[in-house]
């Protein structure tokens, strides 16, 4: 009996050592440089947590993971089972980017873990000063469906940071994260002295609008859900949630991709039909749009648009876009369009969409529309962002391209989808952004991916001085900052009033998609310079805040052993009209600008064959 009492007294130790180590083991995943490592283990509360470190610092402390289910909370009383770990190093070519050869090179760690009896996993990946990290659910049993009510995601940080609190498409309130009592979307930058982190999300097809909010410890965010829950029925995979961290603001733009990256890829080569380009919104009726696509076509604009109202008032249900209103032929615009070269865009409303979007599909396909744009969508709600998926992947088999308006933003699904070109979820110019405003954008919300800004340049009847709180010189830079495949140019504006040819020639050369982008100089809310290449010509657009801004620019980017005639398009004193200046310019140059606050400066740099 002593034998064998003792016998049990050291197989209890056994497993209470055993159990000890279980908890204390910490599983570690260290970027390709070494440079960026996630650490996971169980803590001695038996929960699920995950902590950051870059160059061997930290950037989220021990911070804890899981998801509230109807019954329980996955991420308590966890043990971890199994991992697993590989590599990938992959060159994506993408002709629709800010760079036509995309790097994604990371290592993923898989743990199997159970919550109680309930097994699920959590994937990580490790990126050069990035970590990435979604988790995995079992398919209920017994034909039953399962919620998850809450997310328990959290990010402890080492400081107070100042995050850029924002929703969509309203201003940005830096706000330190300790007083935060607001919201804020995906993706949010946070800054504390030298040290600029985003924190974001990647591929959600059907999860709920979830946003960072005060967390429960000092220096804390959590995660909020914005209109309801998520209910599944079979494996579910949540989005990735995203932590990049940069020494400086330009450096931010490393990541600017990493929602593409993380996002599945699109299982062929990219279709010739889907075209970037310039778009021309115009007004309803026949006249202006034979007219706007001459204009298109003069101007090197690849479409024009009809916006709401060309198949009646969008909001009622009697609304049909199976019809167009008598005042606009559309058809022979559309026949117009494609003797010069111009595709056609139509506008459908979220209630026409949903009413009528198998029929409209194979109907607009016959009468040659080349895209759509959607409009007043559900980007909020599970049920919302799950028939988004559904919709662009129709619009693609039929081969249309694809522009979301209003609160939808990109989480990486282009990657997807190639004809997704862009989505708004911004404050663009129809809503009278200020200068701060647009030197804070390039730092925030264009780290998700693509934005139609719909800029509205003046012409020689309007000013938009009620729309436009910046000059046009910055205008003209903020199309070579701001990056979308397409291009929204003259947003309120009548094709036949821009009478200015010399103050818009610039829209004319600048192209949507690039083989090559550098970020040269910036800070958040204050200023930005960005270069960006097309064959053998380079774009520069640089921008100031609410302060004047000068400086140099160093044309180191330049292929060595070339000449390139410079043309500098630039604010005169008054910001009453641009200027242009012409010189011939080799690498290294070094060209000095002064801008003045709320202004800007566009470059052109031809290569001499």
């Amino acid at each position: 009996m002593k034998k064998i009492l003792h016998q049990l007294i050291i197989f209890g130790m056994i497993a209470l050592i055993g159990q000890h180590a279980g908890l204390s083991q910490t599983y570690r995943l260290a970027s390709p440089s070494k440079k960026t490592v996630v650490l996971v283990k169980v803590n001695d509360k038996k929960e699920l947590v995950y902590k950051i470190e870059q160059q061997g610092k930290p950037i989220v402390d021990w911070s804890n993971m899981g998801l509230g289910l109807q019954k329980q909370v996955l991420g308590q009383q966890v043990s971890i089972l199994k991992q697993q770990k590989r590599t990938v190093n992959e060159m994506i070519q993408w002709r629709l980017g800010e760079n036509a050869k995309i790097m994604n090179h990371y290592h993923e760690l898989t743990l199997n873990c159970q919550s109680n009896s309930y097994p699920f996993q959590v994937i990580f990946r490790a990126f050069d000063s990035s970590i990435a990290f979604r988790y995995v659910l079992p398919k209920p049993t017994k034909n039953q469906v399962e919620v998850i009510k809450k997310e328990y995601t959290t990010f402890n940080l080492i400081q107070n940071f100042t995050l850029y609190q924002y929703n969509e498409e309203s201003v940005f309130k830096p706000t330190l994260i300790d007083s935060l009592t607001k919201t804020s979307d995906f993706p949010s930058t946070l800054t504390h002295e030298k040290k600029y982190l985003s924190i974001g999300e990647a591929d959600n097809r059907s999860y709920t609008k979830a946003e960072l909010c005060k967390g429960m410890e000092p220096h804390s965010l959590g995660i909020a859900f914005r209109k309801d829950s998520v209910v599944f029925d079979r494996e579910f995979t949540t989005p990735w949630r995203t932590i990049s961290v940069a020494s400086s603001a330009v450096e931010l733009h490393q990541f600017s991709d990493l929602a593409f990256r993380l996002t599945t890829a699109y299982n062929d080569t990219i279709p010739n039909w889907i075209k970037p380009g310039k778009v021309l919104r115009l007004s309803l009726n026949t006249k202006d749009g034979l007219a706007g696509v001459d204009f298109a076509a003069a101007h090197n604009f690849q479409y024009i648009m009809f916006d709401a109202g060309w198949y009646g008032a969008e909001f009622r249900t009697s609304s049909d876009p199976t019809q167009i209103i008598p005042e606009l032929d559309l058809h022979q615009v559309i026949a117009h369009g494609k003797e010069k070269g111009v595709g056609v865009i139509l506008y459908v409303n979220k209630i026409g969409l949903l009413a009528h979007l198998d029929e409209i599909l194979p109907l607009y396909k016959k009468w040659g529309v080349a895209g759509f744009k959607f409009g007043f969508v559900d980007g909020l709600s599970q049920k919302g962002i799950t028939w988004l998926n559904y919709a662009i992947k129709k619009t693609l088999d039929y081969g249309f391209i694809l522009n979301i308006h209003d609160n939808y933003k990109p989480t990486g699904l282009s990657h997807s989808y190639p004809n997704l070109l862009t989505q708004e979820g911004i404050r663009g110019n129809e809503n009278a952004p200020d200068a701060f405003h647009n030197m804070v954008l390039p730092f925030t919300r264009y780290l998700a991916g693509a934005a139609d800004y719909t800029y509205c340049y003046p012409n020689s009847i309007k000013s938009f001085s009620n729309k436009l709180l910046v000059s046009r010189g910055q205008q003209l830079a903020l199309s070579v900052v701001y990056f979308s495949p397409l291009q929204a140019i003259f947003w309120y504006g009548n094709p036949a009033d821009y009478k200015n040819e010399g103050e818009i020639e610039f829209f004319t050369h600048v192209p949507t998609v690039w083989d090559e982008s550098r970020y040269l100089q910036g800070e958040i809310g204050q200023h930005i310079s960005v270069a960006r290449r097309k064959g053998t010509t380079w774009f520069v657009g640089t921008a100031t805040g609410f302060n004047d801004w000068s400086g140099k620019l160093t044309l180191d980017f330049l292929s060595a052993g070339k000449k390139y005639k410079m043309s500098i398009y630039e604010d005169d004193e008054n910001f009453k009209t641009i200027h242009k200046r012409v010189m011939t310019i080799q690498k290294n140059s070094v060209v000095p600008f002064n801008i003045k606050a709320k202004g800007g400066q566009a470059i052109i740099l031809e290569e001499i064959k």
